[in-house]
């Protein structure tokens, strides 16, 4: 048994239930891929991309339509040891990715105002125009539902607004390109738990500032993001332990006439506006 066999049977067997069986349902329940699509799976090296990857190598064999997929590393300015490592994972993974140089971490983190915002906004520019070059019509990434969840939240939080992450998005800037996210169904304790068994090491974060390769369940620093995870983790335990099915649920089980508003196509809704109509 090969090493690319060893991790396919981890994932179709051991994880079945709890990863592959979830990609899957994700995939067909919210109709992520269709026959003849061109996938761009995305790879930033940490643990989320890296599975989601290997989950599309053996969808590949498993599925009964054609579809292609394209293996893409988007290299925005990491140092030798994190490239290093993402090159490692891809060969004992059997990931036939490329990877794609670009100086975009030079570039934002030369300015005096929102480095991180800039440097995601070109990084996710620079994935939709080399995966357009390569004739891909959908862009795969690995956000899970920990990830829905905690945006869900962070938006409620920080922005005053109520709106989540969702599973596919059509691109408004490059034609005919679709973002995907077939990992939403996946929960984040589950990858880790497949890495571990493993001994995989990933990337714990796509930023420039990442120079040392830590292991911990969080996977991110001291930010907003980590502060919702614990908030979420205090409210199960002291709270109610059905709070993150709770959350996801909510952006999908919304009563139009119980809020004070909404935006559709970026129009503002009031309540009061059909308020007299049966008056």
């Amino acid at each position: 048994m090969t090493e690319s066999d060893v991790f396919e049977q981890s994932i179709t067997r051991k994880y079945r239930a709890k990863i592959w069986s979830k990609f899957v349902s994700g995939i067909k329940t919210y109709k992520l891929l269709e026959p003849g699509d061109h996938v761009c799976v995305c790879i930033s090296g940490g643990k989320d991309s890296m599975i989601l990857a290997r989950l599309f190598k053996q969808l590949l064999k498993h599925s009964d339509f054609d579809f292609k997929v394209t293996y893409l590393v988007m290299n925005p300015g990491y140092n030798e040891k994190n490239l290093e490592l993402i090159k490692y994972n891809l060969n004992i993974l059997d990931i036939p990715a490329e990877i794609v140089d670009t100086n975009i971490f030079e570039i934002a983190y030369a300015q005096d105002r929102s480095p991180c915002f800039l440097c995601a906004k070109m990084r996710r520019g620079a994935l939709y125009n080399f995966a357009k070059q390569r004739g891909c019509n959908k862009i795969a990434l690995g956000h899970h539902y920990d990830d829905v969840i905690e945006t869900t939240l962070m938006n409620m939080l920080n922005s005053g607004s109520f709106q989540t992450m969702l599973p596919k998005l059509r691109s408004t800037n490059y034609e005919g390109m679709e973002l995907i996210r077939p990992l939403y169904l996946v929960r984040e304790k589950d990858i880790i738990s497949w890495a571990n068994y493993h001994n995989l090491q990933f990337l714990q974060c796509a930023c420039k500032f990442t120079e040392e390769i830590k292991d911990s369940e969080s996977g991110v620093g001291e930010s907003q993001r980590a502060a919702t995870k614990a908030l979420i983790k205090e409210l199960m335990k002291n709270y109610n332990s059905q709070v993150e099915k709770n959350i996801f649920t909510s952006a999908s089980n919304v009563t139009l006439d119980m809020i004070l508003g909404y935006k559709e196509n970026g129009i503002k809704h009031s309540f009061l506006d059909d308020y007299d109509k049966d008056k």
